[in-house]
């Protein structure tokens, strides 16, 4: 770690309380120069940090820059050691981490950035990551799942990061399934599964769990295409919650409910979010769409449906509008 993320952790540890110059100095065993230059640097870097005379620096509560440091502090102890690494611009989180992943990177691994130049939604479609005011970020995880479990992951991480949410801003997002989060009607969330196979074993050697959030509204709107579907968990940047805290929050949900996976207990929750159960719905298929009534959810998070015609059938993949639009 660089002297400069030790400042900054230990301001981290200390925010919007004072700290001394000369104790940083002190705990790191450098110069008070050096701590007053990388101080500086910090600045200029975006943190509000303030020097009060003879109080030391304060790192304000709303400065929120989204850091390791900044997480640190929020993460439950057995998950403090998990590797994190943070970015200012990347094309795409869910593309470093399968790099990562492929190069052996253990599970827990997350790569987060404050902006994506080249963000991925589902179906290849671009997902709008502008800088500074939404979550950007990916997991990777190893778990012993075949192909078919695979939707389990991601009615998981709806679960996960819903109750993170909630824990951290009282927001209580619901679920279209199978992996999009709405508040108000309107999507503040997507989750992006993709899997590493092992195609000789039938098994998933890793998976990278993408996770975008548009955490507060860009003064400036979003995309004319976006306007009526996209929203934000805030509409101005809060002052009592940071991205950082989320982001911490969304690591001890995601990692805690994927150690009982297997059990399926969340799916009671995932059925009490979720927005489209007893709704009239059009599935999207590669030949047009189709009209349905969405019944329930199976014990594979796999969505149960019955056409028009009578006919029943279970969506393990695909895409889903509700008609009427209700949403």
């Amino acid at each position: 770690m660089s002297t400069r993320n030790e400042i900054l952790s230990i301001l981290e540890q200390h925010k919007n309380m004072p700290i001394s110059g000369e104790t940083i100095a002190s705990q790191l065993n450098i110069s008070r120069a050096a701590v007053c230059k990388n101080i500086k640097h910090l600045k200029e870097e975006g943190y509000q940090i303030e020097a009060a005379t003879n109080r030391g620096y304060i790192l304000s509560s709303v400065s929120d820059i989204i850091s390791k440091e900044g997480i640190l502090p929020f993460l439950l102890d057995q998950y403090k050691n998990i590797p994190i690494e943070t970015f200012k611009t990347i094309d795409s989180t869910n593309l470093y981490a399968k790099r990562l992943a492929v190069d052996g990177a253990e599970s827990g691994t997350c790569v987060i950035a404050e902006e994506q130049t080249k963000g991925r939604g589902r179906r290849g479609r671009d997902f709008y990551s502008p800088k500074g005011y939404g979550i950007y970020m990916s997991l990777i995880l190893r778990l012993n799942l075949n192909l078919l479990d695979s939707v389990l992951i991601t009615t998981a991480a709806s679960v996960a990061v819903s109750r993170a949410i909630e824990s951290v801003t009282t927001i209580s997002p619901k679920i279209k399934w199978v992996n999009d989060l709405y508040v108000n009607g309107k999507k503040v969330c997507g989750i992006l599964t993709e899997a590493v196979t092992d195609f000789e074993t039938g098994t998933i050697d890793s998976v990278v769990l993408g996770i975008g959030i548009n955490f507060y509204q860009n003064p400036d709107g979003f995309p004319d295409e976006l306007t009526q579907k996209a929203g934000a968990l805030f509409g101005q940047k809060p002052t009592h919650i940071t991205r950082n805290q989320l982001c911490a929050a969304i690591i001890n949900e995601m990692l805690n409910i994927v150690q009982s996976l297997s059990t399926r207990a969340y799916l009671s929750e995932y059925k009490e979010r979720c927005l489209v159960l007893n709704q009239k719905i059009a599935v999207i298929t590669i030949n047009g769409s189709r009209l349905a009534t969405a019944l329930d959810i199976d014990s594979n998070g796999g969505l149960i449906v019955r056409y028009e015609d009578g006919q029943l059938d279970t969506l393990n993949s695909g895409e889903i509008t509700i008609r009427p639009q209700t949403l």
